[in-house]
């Protein structure tokens, strides 16, 4: 069923359904791998571990989820996308529980593995959901308020799965996370409406055939490579985000889950009041002018020694304000990229590369940072944010590719014809 608000009518009751059900669902899947950034400091004084290995338990989901993106993509376009939803929700419920019961680094690592192979999948057929219920000129309030999911995982997520693992062991988020995620399921069961109307335009005839024509075609490559590297900068920071101010800006540990709250509170109020500004303004502008913004915070943030908590609240907030911004109006327009027929597929391999992209940078952010003590501050720490702001700046550039082939051509919004129009090759 395919829902779509007139001009700027206000969406429908079920549309709404649509966007918190989508919402809460990327709280629980983001909240699960967010939280393995506050539980860092945690879990690498308890276990033993050095960053590298922190580094490896973090990318392993990333990994997992990439390979399982690649797997999947084939199919995704063959099923019943609530079914589908359904299928990987509950087994990113059952790694996340697996997590909470882990004794030991190995066993943390399996886990964190088996979450990514199903956890992974979730975020590319909630996107695919949102491009066939909702019009382009629509997504970025949709994106915005989907996307707030990140931002109330630190409002209101970190500071209590932070408070369990004070409580009782870093343990107990997973427990937490996994019991939240079991009622969403059921909503998810009980309330969302069946989305088949992309399974009457398919035209390959094996899953195989549909990955490969995805992959082939150069304007999604270009949509693929502009997302993997938007990814980059985020996993090579957010893994040590903790240990670095607790042993290089002098945080403590009581008062880390105050500082994910305000700047979670900050994304609340941001993601929302970008996405509309996205939906009248030049999207692609917004995520230039965000990319700037983001280069200058995390070249100062990454630069700091130890510093009041206060102004550490701060720099996390304008900093924060630079990220979301980029990855709203970033997502609504890599939504416009693949034809109706391709999005389940497309979408499935976006993700895939993001997240092995991003287990590639944990992994190399691992080797970079360097701690001679399990009280020591974090060396190299600024090296990353250079590394970081490179990149981003790769990102730009692609992006812009992206948002030329969407304005010189007719980009793929769902309507009511079976057949969608691709976006035109561009060289």
């Amino acid at each position: 069923m395919e829902n779509k608000p007139a001009g700027k009518a206000a969406f429908s009751s079920y549309q709404k359904f649509v966007i918190f059900i989508l919402a809460v669902t990327q709280f629980t899947a983001i909240l699960d791998f967010m939280v393995m950034s506050p539980l860092g400091d945690i879990l690498m004084k308890s276990l033993g571990l050095k960053p590298a290995h922190f580094g490896f338990a973090v990318s392993a989901y990333a990994f997992s989820a990439g390979i399982s993106g690649l797997l999947t993509a084939g199919f995704a376009d063959r099923f019943d996308r609530k079914k589908l939803l359904l299928f990987f929700y509950c087994g990113f419920i059952a790694g996340t529980l697996f997590c909470g019961v882990a004794n030991s680094y190995p066993t943390l690592v399996a886990a964190r593995i088996i979450t990514g192979l199903f956890g992974g999948v979730i975020g590319s057929v909630s996107m695919a959901i949102i491009a066939d219920v909702f019009d382009l000129q629509h997504r970025g309030r949709v994106m915005g308020f989907v996307q707030m999911g990140f931002g109330a995982s630190q409002v209101l997520g970190i500071p209590i799965g932070l408070y369990l693992a004070n409580a009782w062991g870093w343990h107990a988020p997973f427990i937490w996370v996994g019991g939240m995620a079991i009622i969403v399921a059921f909503f998810i069961s009980w309330r969302l409406q069946p989305l088949t109307k992309h399974l009457a335009v398919q035209r390959d005839k094996s899953a195989l055939q549909h990955l490969m024509h995805t992959v082939a075609k150069k304007n999604y490559r270009i949509g693929f490579t502009a997302t993997a590297l938007l990814s980059v900068g985020g996993f090579m920071m957010m893994p040590f985000g903790s240990a670095f101010a607790v042993n290089n800006l002098g945080i403590t540990q009581h008062q880390l889950p105050l500082i994910f709250m305000v700047s979670g509170l900050g994304s609340l109020i941001i993601m929302p009041l970008v996405g509309k500004i996205s939906d009248k303004k030049d999207k692609f502008k917004i995520f230039a002018i965000a990319t700037a913004w983001m280069a200058i915070m995390v070249v100062v943030y990454t630069h700091l020694g130890p510093t009041p908590l206060l102004l550490v609240v701060l720099f996390n907030v304008l900093m924060m304000a630079g990220i979301m911004g980029r990855i709203v109006p970033s997502q609504a327009l890599i939504t416009a990229v693949p034809v109706m027929q391709d999005r389940g597929a497309f979408m499935s391999v976006n993700a895939s590369l993001q997240q092995i992209a991003g287990g590639i940078a944990a992994a190399f952010a691992g080797v970079i940072v360097v701690q001679k003590g399990k009280f020591s501050p974090l060396e190299h720490y600024d090296t990353l944010g250079y590394i970081v702001v490179s990149i981003s700046m790769l990102s730009l550039y692609l992006l812009s590719r992206v948002d030329k082939m969407i304005k010189s051509g007719s980009p793929a919004v769902p309507g009511p014809a079976p057949a969608a129009r691709s976006v035109p090759e561009v060289s």
